[in-house]
């Protein structure tokens, strides 16, 4: 190997589209693969303070906690953490449907949230009405994955802002 030759890996571009191939949203996953979809990026983010490879590098993820609005199960989810000024928020690219997690906070905005390698008691609280259409022009403003994603689907993107309490 020659001295300008490199033995790092080769870093992913970031993902600036949501229709940009390498995304992990536009690849195709089985049935069992969707079933355990969260499972590696949950071990690997508890086995590294909050840090995973992959499609995800460099991101600034939570593990959200929520209680199953059905089940009364906890139900862990990562979620991409995004920032207006102080306020966290986090959202998700839906499909035919609000994604569990949603459902879960409307219903107990009790959580936990896994920031790093801190655990937090916290409350999410989805946003709706004017308060929603007041961020949500914001976001759309300042993200352009989530606004063209938004433009693609007829039902308003989920946002639920997150506030930490007491670490666990």
């Amino acid at each position: 190997m020659s001295e300008t030759e490199s033995t790092a890996p080769e870093s992913k571009p970031a993902i600036t589209s949501y229709d940009d191939p390498d995304a992990p949203w536009n690849q195709e996953y089985t049935d069992t693969e969707i079933a355990h979809w969260n499972d590696g990026v949950i071990e690997e983010f508890r086995a590294n303070s909050g840090k995973v490879g992959g499609a995800y590098e460099g991101s600034d993820l939570v593990l959200l906690t929520t209680t199953g609005a059905k089940s009364g199960e906890p139900h862990v989810v990562p979620l991409g953490l995004l920032r207006r000024d102080e306020t966290m928020y986090v959202s998700s690219f839906i499909e035919d449907k609000y994604p569990a997690w949603f459902y879960n906070v409307k219903a107990n905005r009790d959580v936990t949230i896994e920031w790093g390698s801190t655990t937090y008691r916290g409350t999410a609280r989805a946003l709706s009405g004017a308060e929603y259409d007041e961020f949500a022009a914001w976001v759309f403003a300042n993200n352009p994955l989530l606004t063209e994603y938004q433009a693609k689907v007829t039902r308003p993107l989920p946002l639920v802002v997150l506030e930490l309490g007491e670490p666990i």
